[in-house]
């Protein structure tokens, strides 16, 4: 597991998710979200987890599964009407994945 990797990853992550939330935010209205929120919500994740893979150096691919799986939590956030404590969950979630990939593949045998 390698600290800086998690801190880094999740920093990242969260401001990605905080930039792309506020501009979708301002620029389309409400009932977007409502209508295509459930497609709109994974995908900007998504979408910021492949700019922190930019960041952290990390193989794109690893890091969009881990993206994948940090996020499910989310959607139980999600139905209890507790949308972006979920959302702060899978930023540490995701964090904590990306220092364990990062532990994995610097490990010597």
């Amino acid at each position: 597991m390698s600290l800086p990797t998690v801190w880094r990853a999740a920093s990242i992550q969260f401001l990605a998710v905080l930039l792309l939330a506020g501009a979708l935010g301002a620029a389309l209205p409400r009932s977007f979200f409502e209508d295509w929120g459930w497609i709109a919500g994974p995908a900007s994740w998504m979408l910021c987890a492949a700019i922190t893979t930019y960041f952290v150096r990390l193989p794109l691919r690893l890091v969009l599964i881990g993206a994948a799986l940090a996020g499910l939590p989310s959607l139980v956030a999600v139905l209890i009407g507790q949308h972006w404590a979920g959302a702060l969950l899978a930023v540490i979630l995701f964090g904590l994945w990306c220092g364990w990939v990062r532990g994995q593949l610097t490990r010597e045998y």
